[in-house]
């Protein structure tokens, strides 16, 4: 059995878009399709995961809406489903930027200039550029292109506290990447809105860069959003820069905490993941609620029990 998963945005209105994330959802299980969507009224972002079969069907049904025609799909052949699960929910934003306002960016009325990834390879050696990663923490310690500034911060929600440090950059050309390209999209319309005048994104995002471009300079690995956690993106010149939490040890390997009231994201040694059964801490180690270590480091999410009132 063949499968694929599908990672792909749009930013399109969606009238009613809770009742639309209500009529997804039954859609994508009738298709047996698992994985995770947020619907807002600005459009859709998605992962998901099935057969070759179930996944085509549901790219001719996205792109069959005339609201998503547009919609680029990044394709990934697995061996097995990405999800266990499907969700599929409405929220306010399809990535949270942060703001108060978040009218004040619309990335269909302005954003930044889209780089596909060669002109991206070639561009991001140049003198004048400033290469900056918008993911958060977790993401970029796991892999990031070569030189990169990197953010410290825990979430994008987070990005608009940068925008002052940022400012030293103002007369450079600014190419921004994250992981699909969505992130960017409000990173850039934001920066463009704070007076940067030269801001480029890498259209597709890392993972379409390893896929056109053989992921040239990006060192590590790609930090993804399902049951996989961490991808391969560099078939050129391929390096691992993350380390273990523990021991300091490099590893590419990255894990959620067994302990669910932590569940941080960290790369961990497989011997430091037997020794601390996933965990990331003694204490954590010693939680009564720790879950079972099997290998993997990734848990179906577990609902926080309710106190009594």
């Amino acid at each position: 059995m063949k499968y694929n998963t599908l990672l792909y945005y749009c930013y399109s209105p969606i009238a009613d878009a809770e009742q639309f994330a209500a009529d997804h959802l039954k859609f994508c299980k009738s298709l047996n399709l698992v994985g995770r969507i947020i619907v807002a009224d600005e459009g859709l972002n998605g992962t998901v995961s099935g057969t070759a079969e179930a996944c085509k069907a549901y790219m001719e049904h996205i792109h069959a809406d005339e609201r998503f025609a547009k919609t680029e799909f990044k394709i990934d052949q697995v061996e097995e489903p990405s999800f266990i699960k499907m969700h599929c929910r409405y929220k306010q934003e399809i990535v949270h930027s942060g703001l108060r306002d978040s009218s004040i960016i619309d990335p269909n009325k302005q954003t930044g200039k889209h780089l596909e990834p060669k002109e991206f390879s070639e561009m991001m050696h140049d003198e004048d550029v400033v290469v900056l990663d918008v993911r958060s923490n977790y993401e970029h310690n796991l892999g990031k292109f070569k030189n990169a500034v990197t953010l410290d911060i825990d979430n994008f929600r987070d990005f608009p506290d940068q925008i002052e440090a940022l400012a030293q950059y103002k007369d450079k050309k600014v190419l921004t990447y994250c992981t699909g390209g969505i992130k960017c999209e409000k990173a850039s319309a934001l920066l463009l809105h704070h007076g940067f005048k030269d801001v480029y994104q890498l259209h597709g995002g890392i993972i379409k860069y390893g896929k056109e471009a053989g992921g040239k300079d990006f060192e590590g690995k790609c930090y993804v959003f399902d049951n996989r956690i961490a991808v391969d993106v560099n078939s050129v010149n391929p390096q691992v820069i993350s380390t273990c939490l523990n021991c300091g040890t490099t590893t590419p390997k990255m894990i959620n905490c067994a302990n669910p009231e932590c569940n941080e994201h960290f790369t961990q040694c497989d011997e430091c993941g037997e020794k601390m059964q996933g965990c990331c801490s003694v204490a954590c180690m010693e939680h009564p609620r720790r879950r079972p270590y099997d290998g993997t480091g990734y848990y179906v999410k577990v609902p926080q029990p309710v106190a009594n009132k």
